[in-house]
């Protein structure tokens, strides 16, 4: 393939990916920037050319040690929900820029231990980004077969992409001043990109294992003909067992700590809960990636041998069986993972170089002297100059030193190096006795550590090509050994500089901190920090500050870093929150705190407190005096969270109480309706009995048949009165217990074909159908004649609700667990929603009715249901019913 080609082909891409960041912080609300996958894609930005070309070269060698960098951060992702989410509301609380920014305000806003955090990272990121950069220098001239070494950086292709990589961040990453905001177009182009490098990895390893294999049974019994087979495939005993666990140990600190990932994962958060996706997608995504890693390595064995550089088997089988269309789409997805994690960590590190070693240590006073509008650009131009820095010098390192070591081998000294921030990172989170001093000889312990057992041996093979300080020792004593010290001797080096690094560092960071008092601050972020449930509502009580300031010269120093406009709307912000005048003139605690996390975006946590301190005067507090206020705080928030709980409770009581009464207040009105309709309906057959009787005593020549028809209509009124007051006795003598059931044992298909047949001549009037669906006899005990009445009320009011020649009723038993269940069905109005809770309730009715009076007394159900419970049963409205309504009745089959 043409180099112009090949170099026109980037150019489009890298133009694309310009176009998807420039769409994206256009539009930073839409839901295609905005949302939880986004976010957790984000994450793979961890997945550079390391796992795009390393890892297949470590399993062509090593066989399976490759998983190791890919379990740590699969065994943290559940940690996230605690870890993470602390983290991220401690970030967003105090505006916190980088992760140097972070620790150093858990120790006390300490300058030091920023800068020292910073150079840290620096040093261990350098040369990880070099390495990215040979990635794409080698794949380069791969695709294009061109050999030849540059021997100008005007004619190397890798050049000018660090270029045009370092304009990319330079641009989306120095808009804004305040490096707390988010930047969404970073992130939406790393997440396509991160869709992008797995797809074409993913088409890769198909190619390989189902095209140019017969699947991967097929690959792994080639290779197992091969040496060396079972060494690649098992781990070789407890030692190497070792290695494993320490590898693990370092991926888990660095997908935490590394600056590309603290980066996404805290400081571009937008929610929260965005958090539980990426704890189930990021292991996803890291499974994916790595199902062909395996295939493509034994393939590129058998195919290839070992005259060529395993780690670019993914592109160099398919060159060699004339694909160079996947193999442009293997070089892509390569220079994807190179892209994101260059940029991502050259905008981390400007950051943190500029906030934590540039402008605390050299341009504060300068600042404080200049116009908003001249620090705002001075401000971004530092941090422009940093990007531009660090990828110039990772150039620089790439383009001087193109010595044989595998990405893979400087991933792990990277990750070495960031390792020894976590001893700090976590147990500052968790216990708050940790201080700056222990953290600071920690770090520096650990790294002194670190030099001595992995970077000095690195630098002197890469300068001298020898490797007589590994072999003798230093003074050539055996113990100081840099890859054997003090007799370890069955580490890898990596896993050795990781196990004595951590372990000093460790010892020093515990040690300091128990044997030294921090000041004032260290102690209050320290509680601050550990106690950070409800975070936001801690920190308004609980930072303690002592002096003398006064507003308008914090609102001066604001000014010169925030402008006019954004200072006076935040100090509105301030004020109203606070109910305090915008005419007070004196500083308090919650004001310096507030102000402080203004300008830590901007220029860094310790440089935001030097510049408050600059215009205050702080009194020195006592460690009592401090405890004393956070233990105020504490006992004033748990008083809180009573009385919260109390108010709670009252109001829960209160709205019982209000409830109570309206259902009293409603069962006193239905009362008075049900007395006044038993009275009418009392009152009804009585008149008809008074008239006909008159009628008859007054008129004797009455003919025959009138008078027949006179004495049937007594005999009915006399009939419906005489129901009427035996229905009203029968709830008084079941709500009083004085009614005895008759229990038998009875056939159930008989007793409803009874209550059917009763109740047939009302229904053929609407002409409305009662089926019954089931006639298989089930006997049970129960009172027939009450059972009776119970159907009678249900289907009764089926009748009364369902539509003239329409209306269907269905009746249906079945048999369940020491039980029969009835259920009745109708295809009437149904039961609206408000009335399912009260129907069987006494002097209930509904208000949907179509009658101008309800129908009946109200009684029916309520008799129905306290017949049906003295036959230890129950009676309920079926909810789900969708059309009229469903009765169903559960009776126990034994008594």
């Amino acid at each position: 393939m043409s180099s112009w080609f090949l170099i026109s082909i980037i150019l489009f891409y890298l133009v694309f990916l310009f176009f998807i960041a420039y769409l994206a912080e256009k539009n930073p609300n839409s839901k295609w920037v905005n949302n939880p996958y986004v976010y957790a894609l984000s994450f793979a930005v961890y997945c550079s050319a390391w796992t795009y070309y390393g890892s297949i070269g470590v399993a062509a060698e090593k066989g399976v040690d490759f998983l190791t960098i890919y379990l740590g951060p699969i065994l943290a992702a559940p940690l996230w929900i605690i870890v993470l989410r602390k983290v991220i509301r401690i970030s967003k609380q105090h505006k916190i820029s980088s992760l140097a920014d972070f620790i150093s305000l858990r120790y006390g806003k300490n300058r030091f231990l920023g800068a020292l955090v910073t150079f840290i990272c620096v040093v261990g990121i350098l040369p990880y980004i070099s390495l990215q950069l040979q990635a794409v220098s080698e794949t380069f001239k791969i695709l294009t077969r061109t050999n030849l070494e540059s021997n100008s950086i005007v004619n190397d292709s890798t050049f000018y992409i660090a270029l045009i990589l370092a304009i990319f961040a330079a641009f989306f990453g120095t808009r804004i001043t305040d490096a707390s905001r988010k930047h969404g177009g970073i992130i939406a182009s790393i997440a396509l990109e991160s869709v992008l490098k797995l797809v074409f990895f993913l088409a890769v390893g198909i190619y390989v294992t189902y095209f140019l294999f017969d699947g991967m049974k097929d690959i792994v019994t080639q290779f197992s003909t091969l040496p060396n087979f079972n060494s690649k495939v098992t781990l070789s005993g407890f030692e190497a067992g070792f290695n494993w666990f320490f590898t693990i140990m370092l991926s888990f600190i660095a997908i935490f700590l590394l600056p590309r990932q603290f980066q996404v994962s805290v400081l571009e958060n937008n929610k929260e809960k965005h958090i539980k996706t990426a704890v189930w997608l990021f292991p996803f995504y890291l499974l994916l990636i790595n199902i062909f890693v395996i295939f493509i390595a034994y393939g590129g064995k058998i195919n290839l041998g070992d005259g060529f550089n395993s780690e670019y088997f993914s592109l160099l089988l398919p060159l060699e069986e004339g694909n160079v269309f996947l193999a442009l789409l293997v070089f892509l997805g390569g220079l994807s993972a190179v892209v994101s994690m260059v940029i991502v960590s050259s905008l981390a590190l400007s950051i943190m170089i500029s906030n934590n070693l540039i402008i605390p240590y050299g341009f504060l006073g300068k600042l404080i002297k200049n116009r908003s509008e001249k620090n705002t650009r001075f401000i971004r131009n530092i941090r422009r100059f940093a990007i531009f820095f660090i990828i110039t010098i990772a150039y620089a390192f790439y383009y001087n030193f193109s010595i044989e070591l595998s990405l893979y081998s400087i991933g792990l000294i990277a990750f070495v190096i960031i390792a020894q921030i976590g001893p700090s990172f976590f147990i500052g989170l968790f216990w708050n006795r940790g201080s700056s001093k222990g953290a600071i000889i920690g770090i520096i312990g650990g790294f002194a550590v670190t030099c001595f057992t992995l970077i000095i041996p690195f630098i002197i093979e890469a300068l001298s090509g020898s490797n007589a300080f590994v072999e003798e020792g230093l003074f050539s004593i055996d113990l100081l050994k840099p890859h054997a010290l003090f007799g370890i001797d069955f580490l890898t080096p990596h896993a050795h500089a990781f196990f004595w690094s951590i372990l000093i560092n460790l010892l020093l960071y515990m040690y300091f901190s128990l044997n030294s008092v921090g000041n004032y601050r260290e102690r209050n972020y320290a509680e601050m920090f550990v106690d950070s449930k409800n975070y936001a509502s801690l920190q308004d009580g609980a930072f303690v500050w002592k002096g003398e300031g006064y507003v308008e010269d914090i609102k001066s120093v604001l000014t010169k870093f925030l402008g006019f406009e954004k200072t006076k709307k935040a100090l509105r912000i301030f004020f109203n929150k606070y109910n305090l005048s915008e005419d007070t003139r004196l500083a308090d605690a919650r004001l310096i705190n507030f102000s402080e996390q203004l300008l830590t975006g901007t220029v860094g946590s310790a440089s935001a407190k030097i510049l408050i301190q600059s215009v205050v005067k702080e009194e020195e507090i006592s460690l009592v005096e401090v405890l004393k206020v956070l233990e105020e705080s504490k006992e004033a928030k748990t008083q809180s969270k009573i009385l919260s709980q109390k108010s709670k409770e009252l109001s829960l009581l209160a709205n019982q109480l209000k409830n109570a009464n309206k259902e009293l207040v409603e069962k006193d009105v239905q009362k008075d309706e049900f007395l006044d309709t038993v009275a009418h309906e009392l009152k009804t057959p009585l008149t008809g009995i008074r008239a006909s009787t008159e009628l008859l005593l007054d008129d004797v020549e009455m003919p025959t048949e009138i008078k027949s028809q006179f004495l049937s209509n007594i005999l009915q009124d006399s009939e419906r009165l005489s129901r009427l007051i035996n229905n009203i006795l029968d709830f008084e003598k079941l709500s009083n217990n004085r009614q005895e059931l008759s229990i038998k044992q009875n056939d159930i298909s008989k007793t409803l074909i009874k209550t059917i047949r009763v109740l047939q001549t009302n229904a053929n009037k609407k002409n409305i159908q009662i089926i019954l669906k089931n006639n298989y006899g089930v006997k049970l005990p129960y009172d027939e004649d009450r059972m009776i009445q119970v159907f009678t009320n249900v289907i009764s009011n089926a009748i009364k609700f369902c539509k003239p020649e329409k209306g269907e009723i269905l009746v249906d038993y079945r048999l369940g667990n020491n039980h029969l269940e009835i259920s009745i069905k109708d295809n009437g109005k149904g039961i609206a929603n408000e009335d399912v809770a009260y129907i069987f309730d006494k002097f209930y009715q509904s208000k949907n009715q179509n009658t101008i009076k309800p129908e009946g007394t109200g009684l029916g159900l309520a008799i129905s249901k306290q017949i049906v419970e003295k036959h230890k049963g129950k009676i309920w409205v079926n909810k789900t019913s969708k059309n009229g309504s469903e009765f169903k009745i559960k009776i126990p089959l034994k008594l």
